[in-house]
């Protein structure tokens, strides 16, 4: 349709009639329910007639409106959220008026005065963000008393942003003008680099470095310093959506503020500081920093918590009271072997009157080799997109890596060795940067040495290249360019440079993505430049790969990282010195993930209640403030495991494992463990994914197909069939059953009226429906599905 609407005049034509056809639903449904009003206040039909005809032509018309309104969308340059919301309003709106339509043929009048109500409400509210897309988002508000507080003149003498020099008619400091000069370009970077970049350049204006800005574009310069009267760019920003010298020209327009600040730069002179130029975005610091501990009251002895005191003291939070030895067991038993501890650890566990039994039994859980490994397994085959089928193993265009990722797993390989078989592979550890050779044609960006530069630099060093692999980022610094030199150091040949899958005809370079680790020398084998690769991620002073890692176990046991998202780690951590600190310290304890789990695990930090979240989105939010873990559902493994060991193995054909893993991976296993199967339906609707890409993290969030195969899912309900059958032959009492059940799945027996709804279910001679039902019931229990 985009090629269409860009080459045949009709299609434009035909587009630029959008907003006329619009006002015929718009006028006429509207009508058509004040008629319906009045004939119904009046219980009059007279005027049915001419209502049933205004409904008609008011769902035909929407039809044609929607359709144009696709063709104007494609042709023109809008975008943004008002035009997003328009549209959909308008295709929804569309929907209601023939849902209106046919309740009026059918005769359903309350359904069809119903649906007249909301299509109304519909179209009005289409109509009104339309409005905003051609007359400004402060069309209405602007007229109102309430919208008159006037954008204040930013070189007046109350200026309204922070260079309280400005006011007093002194000149900027220098950091003044670094701060300013952030701004604006962090204004122009988001609402002008897509049309007025390296990457694009429209009517020869680029307004990404300071020389462009000057040079103005073809219609001449377009700023005057020290007068933004006379400035073109404010002239162009300040123009009604619509015009066509309005700037930009898609997209939201520039908000008051942002047109202010702008003014008050060019009235400033257009101030630029001297030197490099220092980032719009966010980069952290690559080398490490070790902050000093800082002093804590009595009883606060582990280093996590002295930091986190600082934090509380901060943000005036008060230390909670740590969970009960129940909870805290359950939870480290999920968090580090991934299964549910048994009645009689609990029981001892509670009884052990010896004040560092928590500590013992993290030591225990992380002497666990084989149980670790077998847990640890998924969070770091989601990571490394390793599986045991899918995609390319069937045409030899991927390898799997299981054997070597479960010895390492299983022998605590220190990280640094772990990413340097990773980089520059073993024939069992290449997997991970082969990529995956996809049949037919791709995009150039998904070629197997670009998705290992972005497999790389995500999973290690937290970082986001996929937009780089196709264009000059719009979210961070890095170049197209940046992104096909570190793609080239796993190529067999040198890459050409393709934009957006078009190739520009110029080679790449060869260069590390942080060149303060080194320089690749781009002459050499490809094995040589990985080994080079590796060895200059593994430094000691790469302390993003030891914070980037060290986040993700946080994240992984905490629910949430340091910073979040774990795979962009250029944000800002809701403490730098506790990450700092944890990523020194795992490197001078030489790189041991068990020891950085212990001092974890040990702290009173994570020993805190855990934090429930309302909306999922604070997880991500820069306001987030941290209180404690946050409570998350088990993962689709750790739940069929934990159903498995508490009622009756979901997987109970060991060929499963046998033909896919070496002996060694059947150590000590009582049922084929959830990490070691394939995928099947019964994981994927509880969160596990493909792993045909890198995935870092999973939603903890319930939804509807987790619902549907825990209420439906042959596997599970098989599952609980079998269970049913042995518990009935074991405990032929009601009493006895539910006690046990309780202890096995939750670790506390049930309460009394726990008891008496239970024994009801099971029946006095419990039978293998009531079982099953109250077995069911157990699982979908909150107590069941979380870690609390």
């Amino acid at each position: 349709m985009t090629i269409l609407t860009e080459s045949f005049w009709l299609w434009q034509f035909l587009g630029r009639l959008h907003p006329l056809i619009v006002h015929f639903p718009v006028g006429l449904l509207c009508i058509a329910l004040l008629l319906e009003a009045v004939g119904w206040f009046r219980k009059s039909t007279d005027m049915q007639a001419g209502i049933r005809a205004m409904v008609w032509i008011g769902a035909i018309s929407s039809v044609i409106a929607a359709a144009l309104g696709l063709l104007l969308v494609n042709q023109d340059d809008y975008g943004g959220s008002t035009v997003t919301i328009h549209q959909w309003l308008g295709l929804v709106t569309m929907v209601l008026a023939i849902g209106t339509v046919l309740a009026l043929r059918s005769g359903r009048l309350e359904l069809y005065r119903g649906l007249l109500i909301v299509t109304v409400v519909g179209v009005s509210l289409a109509g009104h963000y339309g409005v905003m897309l051609t007359h400004g988002d402060d069309y209405l508000s602007s007229v109102l008393p309430v919208g008159k507080g006037g954008s204040s003149n930013p070189v007046s003498g109350n200026s309204q942003f922070v260079f309280a020099s400005a006011t007093t008619g002194q000149p900027l400091t220098d950091k003044q003008i670094g701060d300013l000069n952030l701004e604006v370009r962090s204004i122009l970077a988001h609402n002008c680099y897509s049309c007025h970049s390296a990457t694009k350049t429209k009517g020869e204006l680029r307004l990404d470095k300071k020389e462009f800005i000057m040079k103005g574009g073809e219609d001449g310069e377009i700023l005057v310093a020290g007068h933004p009267e006379k400035s073109d760019i404010i002239r162009r920003i300040k123009l009604p959506a619509g015009n066509d010298d309005a700037m930009p020209t898609k997209g939201k327009r520039l908000s008051d503020h942002d047109i202010a600040l702008l003014e008050f730069w060019i009235q400033q002179g257009a101030p630029w500081p001297n030197g490099a130029e220092k980032s719009i975005y966010r980069v952290a610091d690559l080398e490490p920093r070790m902050p000093a501990l800082p002093d804590a009251p009595a009883g606060i002895t582990n280093p996590i918590d002295r930091f986190v005191n600082v934090y509380f003291q901060q943000h005036k939070l008060a230390w909670k009271n740590v969970v009960d030895n129940r909870t805290y067991m359950r939870r480290v038993y999920l968090d580090v072997v991934g299964l549910l501890p048994s009645p009689e650890k609990l029981k001892a566990f509670e009884a052990d009157p010896r004040p560092d039994k928590r500590e013992l039994l993290v030591k225990e859980l992380l002497g666990r080799n084989v149980d670790y490994a077998q847990h640890w397994l998924t969070f770091w085959n989601d990571a490394l997109r390793n599986d045991y089928t899918g995609t390319g193993y069937i045409t030899g265009g991927r390898f799997d890596i299981t054997n070597w990722l479960y010895t390492s797993l299983k022998t605590n390989k220190p990280y640094n060795q772990f990413v340097r078989e990773l980089v520059s592979p073993t024939k069992q550890s290449a997997g991970f940067i082969k990529g995956i050779k996809w049949r037919g044609t791709i995009n150039s960006s998904q070629r197997t040495e670009m998705q290992a530069a972005q497999n790389v630099s995500q999973v290690l060093l937290g970082l986001n290249l996929k937009c780089a692999s196709c264009h000059d980022s719009f979210i961070s610094d890095w170049k197209l360019a940046d992104a096909y030199a570190f793609a080239n150091i796993f190529a067999d040949t040198t890459l050409e440079i393709n934009r957006c899958d078009k190739p520009t005809g110029k080679l790449a370079g060869t260069r590390i993505i942080f060149e303060k680790l080194g320089t690749i020398n781009g002459k050499a084998t490809t094995n040589e430049r990985l080994k080079e690769l590796a060895n200059f991620l593994v430094q000691p002073k790469d302390g993003r790969l030891y914070r980037t890692v060290v986040n993700r176990i946080w994240a992984q046991v905490m629910g949430r990282g340091i910073i979040e998202p774990v795979d962009m780690m250029d944000n800002e951590p809701w403490s730098q010195d506790l990450l700092d600190w944890l990523a020194s310290d795992f490197a001078t304890n030489g790189y041991d993930i068990k020891k950085l789990m212990f001092t974890i695990l040990t702290s009173r930090t994570y020993q805190l209640p855990s934090v429930g979240l309302k909306d999922a989105d604070l997880i991500t939010s820069p306001n987030f403030v941290f209180q404690g873990m946050v409570r998350r559902r088990l993962t689709a493994e750790q739940f069929a495991d934990a159903v498995s060991l508490a009622f009756s193995p979901i997987y109970v054909d060991t060929s499963i494992v046998e033909k896919q893993f070496p002996k060694q991976l059947k150590e000590e296993m009582p049922f084929p463990r959830a990490s070691l199967v394939k995928n099947d339906p019964f994981l994927t609707a509880l969160g596990r994914p493909n792993r045909e890409t890198v995935s870092t993290s999973r939603s903890s969030q319930a939804n509807l197909l987790q619902a549907l195969e825990l209420t439906n899912g042959e596997k599970f309900n098989d599952a609980l069939k079998r269970g049913a059958q042995q518990w009935k032959a074991t405990y032929p009492t009601p009493d006895a059953l539910v006690k046990n059940l309780y202890w096995k799945a939750l670790g506390r027996g049930p309460k009394p009226n726990e008891l008496v709804i239970a024994q009801k279910i099971v029946g006095k001679n419990p039978t293998t429906e009531g079982i099953q039902d109250l077995v069911w019931a157990i699982s979908l229990h909150p107590e069941f599905q979380l870690i609390y």
